[in-house]
């Protein structure tokens, strides 16, 4: 195994989680060190031999502390909601990875960064490759397409209104599981041949137009399943629990301008293998 100290922030989220464990299938536990906001909730990686350190993004000595002696730094963000929160935190980061001459930073990315994205974090997302240009670090960004997970728990939801109702008008999203996306994330940490390229962009094989997207969740449930949209104010209005309702609906609204479609065959480059299609995934994942 290789012999690298490795530091993966956000360890203890969604994406975070998965990629600390597909790094313990390629490196000894003793060679990482994770970096989370509350340090009981990564206890049993701290059984496992892993250091746990705390980090708060808002605190930069906390950051600067995570990321000491790094060789390889992971850095997954926060859950805020706005731009503003993301870029200070990622100032937070990138001011601790120069002290901290850390070799290599992997980077999360998403594939709404475009420049007239109306996307609440797409000026997060845009700031990121420009930042790191600008910086004297090593780095590579990995942008990941929407995560599929979701639609498995939003499946009952579906077959109860028996439509989608993504504003989307007549364009098309494109997927990536959590599972393809951290296995990728790790492959990229350990692997230096692969930090030529500073950006990645994780994605399935295809895209889906709503009607197509609908054709495959109704596949998949058994049920029939159309597509009726709403609104994008009406989007948001509905799916506003935590206030993520205007950045949900945002996300759609660069959608519907068709900046959510990217498809690449990155995944393939570094796992040697396509990533696993929406059909497959759902079929592997939803229960009748």
């Amino acid at each position: 195994m290789l012999n690298l100290k490795i530091v993966v922030t956000g360890a203890t989220g969604h994406l975070g989680r998965q990629i600390v464990d597909h790094l313990t299938e390629l490196v000894a536990p003793t060679s990482l060190t994770l970096g989370v906001h509350t340090p009981s909730k990564a206890q049993d990686y701290a059984d496992q031999g892993m250091t746990i350190k705390p980090l708060d993004y808002t605190e930069p000595a906390t950051v600067a502390a995570a990321l000491d002696g790094a060789d390889v730094a992971v850095y997954v963000p926060s859950k805020s909601h706005d731009s503003f929160s993301r870029v200070t935190e990622f100032e937070h980061v990138v001011t601790a990875a120069t002290q901290a001459k850390v070799g290599h930073l992997v980077v999360m990315g998403f594939i709404a960064d475009q420049a007239n994205n109306p996307f609440d974090l797409s000026a997060f997302y845009g700031y990121v490759p420009r930042r790191l240009a600008a910086s004297d670090l090593s780095y590579t960004i990995v942008r990941n397409a929407l995560y599929a997970d979701p639609l498995v728990p939003y499946l009952p939801e579906l077959i109860e209104r028996q439509n989608v109702i993504y504003p989307m008008a007549d364009q098309a999203l494109s997927f990536i599981s959590l599972a393809d996306s951290a296995a990728a994330f790790a492959k990229i940490t350990v692997t230096p041949a692969l930090w030529t390229r500073p950006m990645y962009t994780l994605t399935q094989d295809r895209a889906y137009t709503m009607p197509e997207l609908a054709e495959v969740l109704s596949t998949a449930s058994g049920e029939k399943i159309g597509y009726a949209p709403v609104t994008n104010a009406e989007f948001g209005n509905i799916y506003n629990e935590g206030n993520e309702g205007h950045m949900l609906s945002s996300m759609y609204a660069g959608g519907s301008m068709g900046l959510l479609d990217i498809t690449t065959d990155d995944y393939a480059a570094i796992m040697g293998h396509p990533a696993q299609s929406l059909p497959e995934f759902l079929k592997e994942n939803y229960r009748r």
